[in-house]
């Protein structure tokens, strides 16, 4: 019951922190979009009449434009957009994954406690009602275990639990290929943002009737950069927190088969004893 208990309110962050990250989504498009509207809608300034016009000049926003400001213009709408949709479904992946690998989640140790305690007793129901209402990694096993011990023996035990624990591993798996997926998309997007940004810096060559301004071409190529470094700092860290989860799911499963195992060997003695 405890377990239960504590299954339930597991559920119940992961939905609040889903929800924290599709509010924080919806706060950042919605600060993007009032960011963008203050940017244009901020009035040049007017160039003195009696000043002759000099090429060589830096115009004054471009001057006074910050790192944040260059990055929003260079990124623009769409791939701002895009990286934004991308970042905070790998964060809402992530904490999802943290919640579920937690080792009380998987091979909880006091649930091999109770187990044992009313196998030693001989209560070999009350043992199997334990192990089915917990919603463990080890709970399903040991079930499926017992359900098959009684009536077709130890080998057939362990065969169904090796069976329950593929797909327990599955649905860890399952969660897991997204963030693999993120990792593998992320990289296409910022190069697609290369060839846009290179796209648009010789689309102003090809169209100037004279020699482009540097300005004009600095625009095309600092989207190509720019889509590529995000794209790049979302896809390293969803590839490595990727590995450190398959790595922490192999050495768990491979905890859940020693500790059940270990618990269901009993029952081959038994098996054993009564075939001889």
């Amino acid at each position: 019951m405890r377990q239960f208990v504590h299954n339930r309110i597991s559920d119940e962050l992961v939905r609040r922190v889903a929800m924290v990250l599709v509010i924080l989504f919806l706060f950042a498009v919605a600060g993007l979009g009032t960011y963008a509207t203050v940017v244009r809608a901020q009035p040049a300034e007017p160039a003195p009449a009696a000043a002759a016009p000099d090429s060589t000049a830096t115009p004054s926003p471009a001057a006074s434009e910050n790192y944040l400001t260059w990055s929003i213009r260079s990124l623009g709408w769409t791939y701002s957009l895009a990286f934004l949709f991308i970042s905070f479904n790998l964060i809402a992946l992530v904490a999802m994954m943290i919640l579920a690998l937690r080792r009380e989640n998987i091979c909880p140790g006091d649930l091999a406690d109770e187990f044992t305690a009313h196998l030693d007793q001989q209560q070999v129901q009350t043992a199997y009602d334990l192990a089915r209402n917990d919603e463990s990694f080890l709970g399903q096993v040991l079930a499926a275990g017992l359900v098959k011990v009684s009536g077709e023996g130890y080998d057939e035990a362990i065969k169904a639990m090796h069976e329950v624990g593929e797909a327990e591993v599955m649905k860890l798996e399952h969660r897991l290929s997204y963030i693999a997926l993120i990792g593998k998309i992320s990289p296409m997007v910022g190069l697609l943002g290369t060839v846009h940004g290179m796209v648009m810096a010789f689309q102003v060559i090809a169209t100037s009737n004279s020699t482009p301004e540097p300005a004009k071409l600095a625009d095309g190529i600092a989207t190509a950069l720019m889509t590529t470094l995000v794209g790049l700092m979302i896809a390293i860290p969803a590839v490595s927190v990727h590995d450190m989860f398959r790595n922490r799911i192999t050495r768990l499963v491979m905890e859940v088969g020693s500790r059940s195992e270990e618990l269901m060997v009993r029952f081959r003695t038994r098996n054993g004893s009564a075939k001889s």
